[in-house]
């Protein structure tokens, strides 16, 4: 019987295939190396700058939203406006 050996290249696992079938034999995962706890803090430190620095973000995009949606909605009704002596045309009459 024929095993064949394999490396994942996504999560370095290492896995046993049957030559034969082509079916799964063992599968053990990489072991990860654990940090200080000064490196996992930094790497908190860092997840917690990226978060706020995200909402920030998000914040100022909503605010510019709001503006936005206001000149388009002033936009839409001067253009109401000047077609408001034209009737309106429902769209599933035109069969």
């Amino acid at each position: 019987m024929e095993r064949i050996t394999i490396i994942c290249p996504c999560c370095e696992a290492e896995l046993t295939v049957d030559g034969q079938t082509g079916s799964l034999i063992s599968h053990s995962e990489k072991k990860k190396a654990t940090g200080s706890f000064e490196e996992l803090r930094d790497q908190m430190d860092k997840q917690k700058q990226l978060r706020e620095q995200l909402f920030a973000q998000e914040q100022q995009a909503q605010k510019d939203r709001q503006r936005i949606l206001e000149e388009k909605f002033q936009e839409a009704f001067k253009k109401a406006d000047k077609d408001s002596d034209e009737p309106f045309k429902n769209p599933l009459d035109f069969d």
